[in-house]
């Protein structure tokens, strides 16, 4: 009995393994997230009614489900009406879409916090509604969001421990399958948490990096 952290090396290459496809799936999530929540946001503001209503629901659903029943839903539930989608892709769509909601909400604040003078100065320099949107409104919108998405998409590192009940081998999994031929779960437990912790030092200081260069182009 006691602690053995000797039997930890002869596992390292599947741990190593299962970081790799951490870091992978939340850059992946990370893009869908980006990207949808601007789409929902533009769509939530701007969007006709027949469209926007649609969308509402979208974002209310997934706000009030749990994304571990998300997850569920997109590998296990689309495949019964023939839809089958790989577990990693399972994966990055379900924290992509999870969090792209919450952004949408993040990407709002910003948008509405952009003056409207400087939409229909825009506007009388030719561009159309959509074109101001995405030269002027969006980009400051974006800059002024970047501390809390940022904050986001930390919380989506962790949360990307779920993907490990549809079967995608990522770090939490990965140890999961050495504690189970070593019975050494402390040991694996405390080296996945100090790897999360280290993704997470460089997540933060790439976040920090991108604040300073956007106040700096201010």
């Amino acid at each position: 009995m006691g602690l053995d952290f000797t039997v930890i090396p002869q596992y390292m290459d599947i741990i190593l393994w299962g970081a790799l496809w951490t870091i992978l799936i939340t850059l992946g999530a990370a893009v869908v997230s980006f990207v949808g929540g601007i789409v929902l946001a533009v769509i939530a503001l701007y969007g006709p009614t027949p469209v926007r209503l649609p969308f509402r629901i979208f974002s209310f659903l997934f706000m009030g489900t749990p994304l571990l029943l998300q997850l569920f839903l997109i590998y296990f539930g689309l495949v019964q009406i023939g839809i089958d989608v790989p577990a990693f892709m399972a994966g990055i769509i379900g924290l992509g879409l999870h969090f792209a909601v919450y952004n949408s909400e993040l990407f709002q604040t910003g948008i509405l916090a952009v003056d409207t003078g400087q939409i229909e100065a825009a506007r009388t320099l030719g561009l159309s509604r959509m074109q101001a949107l995405r030269k002027v409104v969006v980009p400051q919108a974006i800059r002024d969001v970047i501390p809390p998405i940022g904050n986001n998409m930390i919380a989506l590192l962790k949360d990307s421990a779920l993907v490990s009940v549809i079967g995608v081998s990522e770090l939490t999994l990965s140890a999961q399958r050495a504690i189970g031929s070593t019975y050494r779960p402390f040991e694996f437990y405390v080296l996945v948490a100090v790897i999360y912790y280290i993704i997470n030092i460089f997540m933060e200081a790439a976040q920090r990096r991108i604040e300073r260069r956007v106040q700096a182009s201010r």
